[in-house]
Order: structure tokens, then sequence, then C-alpha cells
């Protein structure tokens, strides 16, 4: 079935956010197994035109279903009425153009977007998407040859590293120890991702989240070892659609600062004060067109020099 909202479905699903990793190809598709109301369906889109040619495999009905694949790519948000509010600010004009049918590519899971969200801290896309996988592929529920992510109660019984499987278990060589998080890749992140796990299995309800203030919801994930605003606003962006999130790294304060402060240095939390005051309920989305503007048109390498 067609779905008539404007998206650019290559674009979005390697743009690198948090949320999860890229969908499997399949030829012309992009598919994946997603929760719908408690029951595992296989999510299956390609591009058809400008818009999405959507099929689905569960005991789910297609209203559920339509309604959960609009969240995941954020359909129901006007792209039409953003591209007019960037045209009509000189700074952001370009970028309609050089990110046409971009956006957010949501998590169908919140707990996956903050395991992503600290396995992506200072690491490559390629790196985290990997390593994000392989811990689906360790602890997830297998489901038709796909593999969900792993529950925080599952994820926080994981072994940290290689020495912790080993002493935890009947083992008798160090070099057969391969069910850790460290085998998956994450390096130092690993205790920070099973503290996030403690947290959400034992002590926050992540789902009340949603329903709190942006500032409470930015301080209550602050309060995971190892995440920092950054961070915090990616899983705050993609793991819950909070669209005021403006998330702020050393990229994207070369890029407002020759857009908007003639290349003037800046620190990183003034960017993103910057950002979420001047953009509003659009900061969100402004971020990801900045970056992958300045990635397309050739600013990013400007901004290197």
């Amino acid at each position: 079935m067609i779905i008539k909202s404007p998206i650019d479905l290559e674009l979005t699903q390697s743009s690198g956010q948090t949320s999860q990793p890229p969908w499997r190809i399949c030829g012309d598709s992009y598919s994946e197994v997603v929760n719908v109301n408690d029951k595992l369906t296989i999510f299956d889109v390609q591009q058809s035109g400008d818009f999405l040619d959507f099929n689905f495999y569960g005991d789910v009905g297609k209203k559920e279903a339509i309604s959960r694949l609009k969240y995941i790519y954020d359909l129901d948000f006007d792209l039409d009425k953003f591209y007019k509010y960037l045209d009509n600010h000189a700074e952001l004009a370009e970028m309609s153009e050089f990110c046409n049918g971009l956006r957010l590519f949501l998590a169908p899971d919140p707990f996956e977007c903050v395991i992503s969200s600290i396995c992506s801290a200072n690491n490559s896309i390629k790196r985290w998407t990997k390593s994000i996988s392989e811990m689906k592929e360790k602890w997830g529920h297998e489901h038709e040859g796909y593999y969900t992510f792993p529950q925080s109660s599952v994820l926080l019984n994981a072994f940290l590293d290689d020495e912790d499987e080993f002493n935890s278990s009947d083992i008798d060589d160090i070099c057969k120890c391969k069910n850790n998080l460290k085998e998956c890749g994450v390096g130092y992140r690993a205790p920070y991702m099973r503290k996030a796990s403690e947290i959400f299995a034992l002590e926050t309800d992540l789902s009340e989240i949603a329903k709190m203030s942006y500032d409470e919801a930015f301080e209550t994930i602050l309060e995971i070892p190892g995440v920092g605003p950054k961070v915090a606003d990616c899983i705050l962006l993609y793991g819950f659609n909070f669209k005021e999130a403006f998330p702020s790294d050393v990229w994207i304060k070369r890029i407002v600062s020759y857009l908007y402060f003639d290349g003037k240095d800046m620190k990183v939390e003034k960017v993103r004060e910057f950002g979420m005051e001047e953009f509003g309920d659009y900061a969100g989305y402004v971020q990801l067109y900045m970056f992958h503007y300045a990635r397309k048109s050739g600013l990013m390498a400007k901004l290197k020099r």
C-alpha cells in the first residue's frame, strides 16, 4: 500500500540517527521486526516515487500497522511547512534542496535508542550500528530471522567483558568468552550500558519519560552515568520525539558558528541554548538538516580546513 507522505527513505535510513541501526536491505526494500501492541510484526518499506510502499506481516490490523509506521518515520510531520520555514531564513534556505525528504527515524523501542545513543558517543556510525546489531543477535528475541533489541532486564545481566564472563561462568578458556558487551565492540561504554539497563529495569519506568516536560526528561536522562547533554538530547529527540531538542557537538558548533556568528568560537552549551531558543519546535529537524547539509554541500570539508 502507498503511504502518501513525502520521504527520502534511503537518506532517512542512512542519516545516522541514534534511534536504531538502519533496517535490513532486501533488494529495494528495507525491513525490520517491529512491536505493534505487543505483537511482533515484520515491516517492509520501499521507495515509490516520493512516497513509501508499505507491507507488513503479522497478526495486527492495517490501522495499527500504519499508525506505527507513521510514528517511526514521523510521516505526520509537515515537511512542506518546514521547508517554507527554512526558505524564510537566509542561513537555512539551501537545506531543503540538499536534504529533501529527510525525516526523523524514531525508535520503535526507546530503550534501544538509549543504548544506541550511548554507543554512538565518540564513535563512527558504522561501528555503533554494528555493535547494536550484534547485541540484538546475542540477547534479543529471534522472530522469523529478525531480532528485537533486548529488554533492560535482559541486558542488565549481560557480562561486561571476557574476564567478567570467565569468572562468572563455567567456561574453561577465556578465549571462548564471546557472550559479553565488550565483544560487541562497545569498549569503555559497557559499564554505562549496564548501568542504564539497571536504572530502567529496576528504578525508572522508561514510558514515563514521554509524559514529562522536556526539561524534566532531560534531567532524568542526564542521571545515567556516561550520558552528557549531547547524548541526552539524542535520546530525547530520536527515542521520544522531543522535537525541541537540539543535540550539539563540535560539528554542530562549527556549523552554527559559521552560519550565524561569523565563525566565532563558541561553547557547545551556548550553541545548544541558541538552537533551542532560535528554532523552537523545529530545533530537532533543523539540527538534523544542518548536519546533512554540511556533509552534502561541502561545508563540512570547508570547516575541517
